[in-house]
């Protein structure tokens, strides 16, 4: 005979179904609350995140300054002075080579279009030069018509520049005071919470900040992995600015995703410049496998032992991050899910219950310990 079903127990399972889904619901509400509070304020939020990034990055040697007898002020002093000199030197290992064989560059550009308008007159394109001629007579005049739209492409790109700056200005002037004045910051703020708060929130805050550094250190790792792999693959070859390139694709791996694309991009057009097209197929593909064994290896195995987080879910956040928020979600999705789990963790450590003692009454054996 079958068994019908229980309206009693089916209208307790609604309730209990409906208050679940009620209670989610505001917590959503809450988080798109919070979103879009940050995103108003994402002026200030976003300089505030690369200077936490940074200082991760720079708060070691300003510990160990300060256990050997240096004032605090002075200690982050010398840190943010050496980091600035840091990012200048890394400018110019970049910027000098390449001006200094910018002439060479600038030849092989104009031989290689040279090369691309003879093999584009031969067979089987067969384009000759009043059609090319025509081509460039059409581009110029669409640019003419559009000179609206490319002033104000202009400007916007002008005004992305200028927040970049008052951005790196603002970081690292945040980033000196967090050096100097991190240490203070927990007791104060568990002085300025009432009850349970004064030491729930300072003890996600600990371990927050360790585990931004371990994402900056990750992070730190693949990009050297991966501009040295890159880089050999550059001088077996023997393509030039290797040095430049190197630090391009160190510094470049900072930005998930499109900081790689960026910097390969660039190896390919110096090596299609230099060397012609064979080396230059040759240098992408030995990007194209370093950014495989990076993007299925070297960071999911990494940033998964070091943030504690599967390398599964260092992908789908990188991926969430990028398709939400482009660049900056790219950059900022693998340190917020780490966040997010350190969280979760703390808070199962609270709700969990403890664990259970050992009877006294179980029996004992004659010498007194547990039978």
């Amino acid at each position: 005979m079958s068994e019908t079903l229980s309206s009693a127990r089916s209208r307790a399972a609604l309730r209990s179904s409906a208050r679940v889904c009620g209670e989610l619901l505001l917590v959503l509400v809450m988080v798109a609350v919070v979103v879009w509070v940050l995103g108003r304020m994402w002026s200030v939020v976003w300089p505030l995140i690369v200077a936490l990034l940074i200082t991760t990055l720079t708060w070691p040697l300003a510990r160990f300054l300060r256990r050997h007898g240096w004032a605090p002020a002075l200690a982050a002093s010398a840190v943010t002075m050496l980091f600035l000199l840091s990012a200048a030197g890394v400018v110019a290992m970049i910027a000098v080579p390449v001006a200094s064989q910018s002439g060479e560059l600038i030849t092989g550009v104009v031989e290689g279009i040279h090369q691309v308008r003879e093999w584009a007159a031969g067979p089987p394109l067969n384009i000759g030069d009043d059609e090319i001629t025509e081509g460039v007579d059409a581009a110029v005049s669409r640019v003419q018509d559009s000179v609206d739209s490319v002033l104000t492409t202009l400007f916007t790109g002008l005004s992305t520049v200028v927040n970049g700056v008052v951005t790196a200005v603002l970081s690292v002037f945040l980033m000196f005071f967090f050096l100097k004045d991190g240490p203070r910051f927990l007791p104060w703020l568990a002085r300025q919470l009432p009850g349970r708060l004064a030491t729930d929130v300072p003890t996600l805050a600990a371990r927050g900040w360790d585990t931004l550094g371990a994402f900056v250190r990750s992070q730190a790792i693949v990009g050297l992995l991966d501009a040295v792999l890159i880089g050999i693959g550059l001088w077996l070859l023997g393509v030039p600015l290797v040095l430049p390139l190197v630090v391009l694709t160190f510094v470049s791996a900072f930005v998930p995703i499109v900081g790689a694309l960026f910097a390969g991009l660039v190896a390919v057009l110096i090596a299609l410049v230099s060397n012609g097209p064979a080396d230059a197929l040759i240098v992408l593909g030995i990007i194209a496998v370093v950014q495989q064994l990076e993007g299925n290896v070297f960071q999911p195995m990494i940033q998964s032992r070091g943030l504690g987080l599967h390398a599964g879910m260092v992908l789908l956040a990188v991926t969430l991050g990028g398709s939400l928020a482009g660049i900056v979600g790219s950059l900022i999705a693998v340190p917020l899910a780490a966040l997010l789990a350190v969280a979760w963790n703390y808070l199962r450590e609270q709700l969990s219950d403890p664990p259970r003692e050992l009877d006294s009454q179980e029996p004992r054996t004659a010498t007194g310990h547990l039978a």
